[in-house]
């Protein structure tokens, strides 16, 4: 019998080792409102502080645009609500041609339940190529109610 035993926490280990895109510096971000007190800086920049939220209600997009194309191989999304009861939904979709197109790399809705489920981490293993322009759509309550959309963090490898 042939047989090995892997070290089932390297993967964590590994994610906290990886060396992150510096999205300051290699694209252009769009946003659709910002709360003064909370930029989008925040949510990209790690340490740079609370997160990203949404000065309007409502339906927000996040959109990166390289100046050059990028390589991805990893997405980390985390998002954070402690104070109400809510289903949220995003769509993370990507461009090669400098957002003329899109193609969705996930549709994900997330019930927060505070004081339990306060917190959304999603990691996605991708392969893209070429990458122009990458958008995260996030519909905060799909209820309908007048809640601000907000991101913790976003990160690239």
């Amino acid at each position: 019998m042939r047989k090995r035993i892997t070290n089932q926490g390297a993967g964590s280990a590994s994610l906290s080792n990886r060396q992150w895109l510096n999205v300051e510096h290699l694209a252009q971000v769009e946003v659709t409102s910002e709360a003064a007190a909370h930029p989008i800086e925040s949510a990209l920049i790690p340490g740079a502080g609370p997160g990203w939220r949404a000065e309007e209600p409502g339906q927000q997009t996040v959109r990166l645009l390289f100046d050059e194309p990028q390589r991805v191989r990893h997405i980390r999304l985390l998002f954070q609500e402690d104070e109400r009861q809510r289903t949220q939904e995003f769509v993370l979709r990507w461009s090669s041609d400098g957002g003329q197109s899109y193609r969705e790399i996930v549709r994900q809705q997330y019930n927060f339940s505070p004081p339990g489920s306060t917190s959304e981490c999603e990691d996605y293993d991708v392969n893209l190529d070429r990458v122009t322009a990458l958008e995260l759509a996030i519909v905060p309550d799909i209820s309908g109610a007048p809640v601000c959309a907000s991101l913790a963090e976003l990160r690239l490898v």
